[in-house]
């Protein structure tokens, strides 16, 4: 077991590293100068030579990308260009809005689709069946920015219930920051929710073929209780998965929603960092996304030693 967590921490050390250096190498081959951009183009050629040297793009690219690496190792993720403020207390500002709506988008998922995957699987074929394939294949193919902007409409404009945009703060009180990011949630979560919903019904349908879950009907285990005692545990293994690509996907995906919304989140500030060429902004924003994903592959690795016996056994 320890061996086998060893491997994945030094597998997840050296894809960092290498998504690092591919990050800072994309970025520096981005056509146009942030020193030209930030001082427009009637700067004179000694001003933008000055900015270019405290900003240290004039020194080689593996010299800054060794300072940016060490500054990220201890912390320090820089200062914004735009906002002249450490990046590191802008991600963490920026998080407490992406990271409760990403949080309210999967548990609206969840809420919807294991359900809604496991009676579609127990009752095959049926009208009820196609309805949940039906619901599904809308929620895939409906992109979640148009989702948004019918319930704005509709909510917000129509019938007045809900904010059109913007958040307050969570000062102003956590039920109105939950009121704000609701209909956001509703729209990032929608698509995710399709998605999950025919995996969960094809590995439910899986494992009700499998010979543990005959024998326990043999036994007199009615077929409710096969389903839900033995099928839908041993059927979580691929819908963790999804759910943890779902839950990185929904943090680096709000970018859209949060403009249409208006809401002060990261994927807001990556696209502000971006049409501002924000570099430093924009790197750390985009290794932070990389980092979430590359975790949360390793904690849902982690997470199927203690949904799958199996796994562990062949782990020791």
């Amino acid at each position: 077991m320890l061996t086998l967590l060893s491997r994945r921490l030094g597998s997840l050390f050296l894809t960092l590293l290498t998504v690092s250096i591919l990050i800072f190498v994309v970025m520096d081959l981005l056509p146009g100068d942030p020193a030209s951009i930030m001082l427009g183009t009637s700067a004179s050629a000694d001003t933008l030579a000055a900015l270019r040297t405290e900003l240290g793009l004039d020194q080689p690219l593996a010299w800054r990308y060794g300072q940016w690496l060490v500054g990220v190792f201890n912390g320090d993720l820089g200062r914004s260009y735009t906002y002249g403020v450490p990046v590191a207390g802008l991600i963490a500002e920026r998080m407490t809005v992406t990271l409760p709506l990403a949080i309210m988008a999967i548990v609206l998922s969840v809420a919807i689709a294991v359900p809604l995957g496991v009676a579609s699987a127990a009752r095959r074929n049926s009208a009820f069946d196609y309805v949940a394939g039906l619901f599904s294949q809308l929620c895939i193919a409906v992109p979640g920015f148009w989702v948004g902007l019918l319930l704005i409409l509709f909510f917000s404009v129509a019938l007045g219930w809900m904010p059109a945009g913007g958040f307050p703060g969570w000062q102003v009180g956590i039920f109105a920051g939950l009121k704000a990011l609701l209909l956001p949630a509703i729209a990032l979560g929608l698509p995710q929710a399709g998605v999950l919903t025919r995996v969960t019904r094809s590995a439910v349908l899986e494992v009700m073929g499998d010979d543990f879950v005959r024998t326990a009907r043999a036994k007199g285990l009615t077929r409710s209780a096969a389903l839900w005692r033995h099928a839908v545990p041993n059927a979580m293994v691929p819908v963790v998965t999804i759910l943890g690509l779902q839950f990185t996907f929904l943090i680096a995906g709000a970018v859209l929603i949060e403009n249409v919304f208006n809401l002060p989140g990261l994927g807001r500030l990556a696209y502000q960092a971006l049409t501002q060429r924000d570099i430093i902004v924009m790197q750390d924003v985009v290794l932070f996304f990389a980092g979430l994903v590359i975790v949360m592959n390793f904690l849902v690795d982690i997470s199927y030693l203690f949904l799958d016996p199996r796994l562990r056994g062949r782990a020791r």
